[in-house]
């Protein structure tokens, strides 16, 4: 199987994706985290929609108590939204379909929907998406998608993207072949995989949830493989737990 990587949501291709591809979509910090999160957390679904407008329109006509509205736009809750903050969502959404906005992670899990297959990682589920994907397919292409951040290149996503393509070499190391940009998460995982708090605190999105008080965010989505979920995109529209 071939693995390669994308640096940023802009370089997605919708019709290379569609050519028997499994799309795995990283944004670390935070809304691939937060999806993970929701579904561990008893959400019955995860809708991802690429903007607060989409968010209000797939909300019309559903019964007040059976959804939430999260979203950010540019780091910023939307108004009338929930902040799409793991820790702050746990006890909010049971059972509940979570209507999710975010300025990259949801247009990039969007602008992937054409491949055979889309998922949703963070390094709270890797090992989990990994083991999945091995299972289930053989010989497609998988694409690592790093969400970034407004067409800028993400640390944070790279390095998550790194320890998904880890979890695979460890199972089926030989029959992998990794282009030079997966190759490249690989090596960086490689040199840091004890560090991953110290690398989201750095990033830039890092440095930003840390100035609005959100330390113990960034720590909890640093963990690596604590979730055993397996978030897939069905019909192109809802993210379930397969």
């Amino acid at each position: 199987m071939k693995v390669h990587l994308l640096l940023k949501k802009e370089d997605i291709d919708k019709r290379k994706m569609a050519d028997n591809k499994i799309a795995v979509v990283f944004d670390v910090l935070l809304a691939t985290s937060t999806i993970a999160s929701a579904l561990e957390f008893g959400a019955k679904e995860v809708i991802p929609v690429l903007d607060g407008k989409a968010a209000e329109q797939e909300a019309a006509g559903r019964e007040n108590d059976s959804f939430v509205l999260v979203g950010e736009y540019q780091g910023k809750t939307i108004d009338g939204f929930l902040s799409p903050n793991p820790l702050e969502l746990k006890e909010k959404i049971g059972g509940k379909s979570v209507i999710l906005s975010t300025t990259n992670g949801t247009v990039a899990l969007k602008n992937s929907a054409d491949a055979n297959a889309v998922y949703a990682a963070s390094l709270l589920n890797c090992e989990a998406v990994a083991n999945h994907i091995l299972k289930e397919y053989q010989g497609e292409t998988i694409v690592v998608v790093c969400s970034g951040s407004s067409n800028e290149f993400n640390v944070e996503d790279f390095h998550g993207a790194g320890c998904f393509i880890d979890c695979l070499i460890k199972q089926f190391g030989d029959e992998f072949f990794l282009t030079d940009s997966a190759y490249a998460a690989h090596s960086f995982y490689h040199g840091h995989n004890q560090n991953s708090d110290d690398i989201l605190k750095a990033s830039r999105v890092g440095r930003m949830l840390s100035k609005h008080g959100f330390d113990k965010e960034i720590e909890f989505v640093s963990q690596q493989n604590i979730f055993n979920k397996v978030p897939m995109l069905i019909d192109k529209k809802r993210i379930i737990a397969v």
